[in-house]
């Protein structure tokens, strides 16, 4: 099964709003937002405890202390129980920021950018006019959180920046594809879950969508709201689908856009992502070809053919970067697959292309670089250590050779360019935990309608995936934006932000199959 990491929306607003507008200069940073807001005195509301039991009271019966965190926003700490099924065994800290409405709030929306593993404090804190936008802002307390974990809640924590580095970057000696090519990988993710075990304080066991679900009802609570209204991207569909699904009477108007099918199979994960992005890949040859500057010729099937020499060449002889640091496939395969979760990051993977068939790996390693949240030789989260840990506890490991064969054939058939660098040994069977999810379909019965939000070519998550569990859901209703890159809503789709924002802010049901 494959180690790579994709459905993450890593550094959410960043990735899809555009590395392009700020790598001109390429000046070592891909982007600069300015953090939005206006100041206001901060407001509280007493906490919804209807229906509580009596051991989970002195977490939802809590009074949030609400602290001026800057540029409008304000931020607090909610104490939540590290096993909700022990609350009494320990806690945990949920941190949380807010910006109020512009106008008088309809209530709080909860926000979450996806990952697992990315910050909705960082989201809402640095682009809040990406994550929601200008009618939402003016109507909704927008609430962004860090699950149990990430980030600056109670946080797992693995390897020091060096270690990282090794681990995300590092080539193996042995040759790819061998035996001793997979013993290699399996020891660095043996000694990676070791060390989360070590340095994250226990919490690894309770690190779980399940959980944050249930932290997520905490928080709609403690701010007072009697239902949870929800804007969830990516990995955030998931998430809010399992809040659906625990708490169907407590949903409110959530959206789920660039759905995760919570039924489909590991292989299937694997292999509908791989022509997801190979897919996406010939959108951005195509694209690429038919401009000027490009690095490639001839066809899209000769481009990438190319391509795909250049992949080889760099794994057979790695580019060494000016900080030491050596280019081999996965990091430049990681660069690639960062720019395509936004049409608009395109042409800093041409300037990235162009310059490793120079020899120079600059670009690449900048692309990479921010996929991985690295900057400056520091890693600015821990979205990578986080991610493993949600998908190890989520997902039961599987062991099917006769699935895994026919899953790569099917990639080599299907993604050629991609498919030497998407097999692996999978990293959750050295994990420290056995998982406690299991895959199966969420129909959120009795919870109301429920918005998801699919774009055909998405790489990181398949149209088929926002249709799959729009089905699944007991009220799904499907909206459909055509076009390129990861989610719809807010991206310049007019038709897409209408209806999602008439949603939300009057009830309005669009019709099923809406496409924009």
């Amino acid at each position: 099964m494959k180690n790579r990491p994709i459905i993450r929306l890593r550094r959410a607003a960043a990735l899809i709003a555009g590395l392009a507008a700020a790598s001109v200069a390429l000046s070592g940073c891909l982007y600069a937002m300015i953090p939005e807001g206006s100041s206001r005195p901060s407001a509280t509301h007493a906490p919804d405890t209807e229906g509580v039991s009596a051991d989970l009271l002195p977490y939802y019966g809590q009074t949030l202390t609400w602290n001026d965190c800057g540029a409008g926003f304000d931020c607090t700490d909610v104490t939540a129980p590290l096993d909700w099924e022990n609350p009494g065994d320990g806690e945990i800290t949920l941190s949380v920021i807010r910006h109020q409405a512009s106008g008088t709030a309809k209530g709080s929306l909860l926000t979450n950018p996806g990952g697992p593993g990315a910050s909705g404090v960082e989201l809402i804190r640095d682009n809040l006019s990406f994550a929601v936008g200008a009618d939402l802002i003016d109507n909704y307390d927008v609430i962004g959180f860090d699950p149990r974990g990430v980030g600056e809640s109670s946080a797992v924590t693995c390897f020091d920046a060096k270690g990282m580095d090794d681990y995300l970057y590092g080539i193996p000696a042995a040759p790819r594809g061998t035996p001793e090519w997979e013993a290699e990988l399996l020891e660095g993710h043996k000694k990676f879950a070791e060390a989360c075990d070590a340095n994250s304080d226990g919490i690894l066991p309770y690190v779980t969508t399940i959980n944050s679900a249930r932290d997520m009802d905490l928080i709609r609570a403690v701010l007072g709201d009697t239902q949870l209204n929800y804007l969830g991207y990516s990995y955030g569909t998931f998430l809010g689908a399992t809040y659906a699904e625990l708490y169907p009477q407590k949903a409110g108007r959530l959206v789920l856009d660039g759905a995760i099918d919570p039924a489909t199979s590991g292989y299937d994960v694997s292999a509908t992502q791989a022509l997801g992005f190979e897919s996406a890949l010939r959108a951005y040859m195509q694209d690429c070809l038919d401009g000027t500057g490009c690095p490639f010729n001839g066809t899209v099937d000769e481009a990438m053919t190319d391509l795909g020499a250049l992949l080889a060449s760099v794994d057979a002889a790695p580019l060494k970067n000016g900080d030491g640091r050596m280019l081999g496939a996965d990091a430049l395969m990681t660069g690639i697959i960062a720019a395509l979760y936004s049409q608009d990051s395109w042409p800093v993977l041409t300037q990235a292309l162009d310059e490793t068939l120079q020899g120079n790996p600059t670009t690449a390693f900048l692309l990479a670089d921010f996929y991985n949240g690295r900057e400056n030789g520091a890693y600015l989260d821990n979205s990578s250590e986080a991610f493993r840990a949600y998908n190890c506890m989520d997902y039961p490991v599987e062991d099917d050779p006769e699935a895994d064969a026919a899953n790569k054939a099917k990639i080599a058939e299907g993604a050629p360019t991609i498919a030497p660098y998407w097999e692996g040994p999978d990293s959750c069977s050295v994990w420290p935990y056995p998982p406690t999810g299991t895959r199966g379909e969420i129909h959120a019965e009795g919870a109301g309608p429920i918005l998801v939000v699919g774009t055909t070519n998405d790489p990181a998550t398949p149209y088929e995936w926002s249709e799959s569990l729009a089905a699944q859901l007991e009220e799904g209703v499907l909206i459909t934006r055509a076009g390129e890159g990861h989610t719809g809503y807010n991206k310049g789709n007019t038709c897409v932000d209408r209806a999602v924002e008439a949603f939300f802010l009057d009830g309005t049901v669009p019709e099923d199959g809406l496409s924009c």
